[in-house]
């Protein structure tokens, strides 16, 4: 979540193709700070085939890795009925620049079972690990059978990684009875502790959501801000915001150091999506938040889509080719569900009237304005015309039901959120209903507060139809401990109607999806302060299926 104001910005840009503006971001290597990196670890930053060195580079022998290299765990993600993507990553030095791995290839083995103990294992091979891609291992397991729990795990010389526990998606056009997912975002690790994460990883879902903001780009103190270390000392490294590709790998071994967050994906397989922090705060497509040459925050971005692809269990589709990645793609449970998860940060226009909170006025209205960017619309719109699934599920960011500030006629909405693009949330809402979709549910993260909310066909009528369900997931971690209510609770709650439900705490959503129903559970904690609090559920609510419509549970 952002603050309410910005400085001045550049004026909207083309930047087709990027390979210029690249190109100009080479010429001027070193001229501030973020660019003092060598020329080689840039060029890095935008390498989009496999490894130059890498591919030729003699390995390393196993037995010189000294100390554990599987520090930051392991994870599996967007399951299909056949294959799961494994990742892990070596560091026996997580808080060095290349992980204590040096720049030679090591080969990695990896294993799948179906029981913990591995005591028949059904797959195994081998992958390397390229300094290139800091030593990170992506494996598309393939042949797998559709709908079953597996376990698996990596070796390397003689250290062996956690076990990890995911699962396939059920056969394709099956009739699925129920799905078990959990959404979570905004993890900013010097807020707090992650109690929320470790709570969902003893919960029993079969997939999870992450919406965004998985990690922050300002700087964590030696204390690891208000967890208040008293038994650690972080390195300085950490403290400076994320600028180079060295920045944001670092970064994420910060936060992947996390026993709670390592539990979480060692637990589940995540569907994972970014909004702006793992760039830059309210970045706007090739738009930064402040106002630098355009080829500097490019330059910054595709170091940040580079780290991020290689710490996520992401697919080889979502290899960043310089500044630039799909990340919006398509998933599906059976004919239960269809998600169609977004990227409402890459493509989108710059935000309306200085990203201030505005009413809506011809800036914001304008209809040649988008958050989704036109080829990621006609994908979700031609998405739904050839969907058969019962539940069409939309994974994205930020709010997409209109959320005023106040209760007055001009009041004024978030300019970063759907509200400040309502001619793109209009052609999407009419695509839904030309699509005839009956049952849709989108699942939301960014406002660091849960949220449920109708989604209106007219949402300054109150009495218009409703077309869909949205939850927001609060946070892990953003916002610190939070409060149940808000100070704006009750103002937010009669200025917007469609508002079933407003809580500030930590926590996370659970959604049970069946042939007749989502229920959703509002799990929540006390506090992040300290570690250890218990989660309960704050609130259920359901909506019955072919009939749009929140209901207390």
């Amino acid at each position: 979540m952002a603050p309410t104001g910005r400085h001045s910005r550049l004026a909207e840009h083309a930047f087709s193709p990027h390979d210029a503006v690249m190109g100009a971001a080479a010429r001027h290597l070193g001229r501030r700070r973020f660019l003092t990196v060598t020329a080689a670890a840039a060029a890095l930053a935008f390498s989009t085939n496999l490894p130059a060195r890498g591919a030729a580079a003699a390995p390393l022998r196993s037995a010189r890795i000294s100390s554990d290299p599987f520090t930051l765990g392991v994870a599996s993600g967007d399951p299909q009925p056949d294959s799961v993507l494994l990742w892990t990553r070596l560091a026996p030095e997580p808080f060095l620049d290349d992980g204590g791995m040096g720049t030679e290839r090591v080969t990695v083995e990896w294993e799948v079972a179906l029981d913990e103990y591995f005591a028949a294992v059904l797959y195994r091979g081998t992958a390397d690990a390229h300094a290139e891609y800091n030593h990170s291992v992506h494996v598309d397991v393939k042949g797998l059978t559709p709908g079953t729990v597996y376990y698996y795990r990596f070796r390397t010389g003689v250290w062996l990684s956690p076990a990890g526990r995911t699962r396939t998606a059920p056969p394709a056009g099956s009739a699925t009875s129920g799905l078990k997912l959990a959404a979570v975002a905004c993890q900013a690790y010097q807020d707090g502790y992650y109690t929320v994460l470790r709570h969902l990883a003893q919960d029993d879902v079969d997939v999870v959501f992450h919406l965004g903001d998985y990690l922050y780009e300002y700087a964590v103190n030696s204390e690891g801000g208000e967890r208040r270390y008293t038994d650690v000392v972080l390195p300085d490294v950490f403290n400076r915001e994320t600028m180079t590709l060295a920045d944001y790998r670092l970064r994420y071994s910060l936060y992947k150091n996390d026993e709670d967050l390592r539990a979480a994906h060692a637990a589940h397989p995540f569907v994972v999506t970014w909004d702006d922090h793992e760039t830059e705060n309210n970045y706007a497509g090739s738009i930064p938040e402040n106002a630098i040459p355009p080829e500097e925050f490019l330059l910054r971005r595709a170091a940040a889509y580079r780290a991020f692809w290689e710490n996520q269990p992401l697919r080889a589709a979502q290899l960043p080719q310089g500044p630039d990645a799909q990340l919006y793609r398509r998933l599906h449970w059976g004919t239960l569900a269809q998600f169609d998860i977004l990227d409402t940060r890459q493509y989108r226009s710059d935000q309306a009237y200085d990203d201030r909170p505005h009413a809506p006025g011809p800036e914001s209205d304008d209809p040649a304005r988008t958050i989704t960017g036109t080829a990621q619309e006609q994908w979700l719109l031609s998405g739904w015309q050839s969907s058969t699934a019962l539940w069409n599920v939309m994974p994205q960011q930020v709010c997409f039901s209109q959320r005023k500030f106040d209760v007055t006629a001009d009041a004024a909405l978030s300019m970063d959120a759907w509200d400040g693009y309502r001619a793109s949330r209009a052609r999407v809402v009419a695509g839904a209903k030309a699509a005839g979709v009956e049952n849709w549910l989108i699942l939301t993260g960014d406002v660091h507060v849960g949220y449920a909310l109708d989604v209106k066909e007219n949402f300054d009528d109150p009495a218009s139809a409703t077309v869909g369900t949205e939850v927001t997931c609060t946070s892990v971690a953003s916002g610190r401990d939070g409060v149940e209510r808000p100070a704006n609770w009750d103002l937010y709650m009669q200025a917007n109607p469609h508002m079933k439900y407003y809580d500030g705490r930590r926590g996370y959503v659970r959604v049970e999806l069946d042939r007749q129903a989502a229920r959703l559970d509002f799990r929540t904690v006390s506090a992040i302060s300290t570690p250890g609090a218990p989660i309960s559920t704050a609130a259920s609510f359901v909506t019955e299926a072919g009939a749009p419509g929140l209901n207390p549970a």
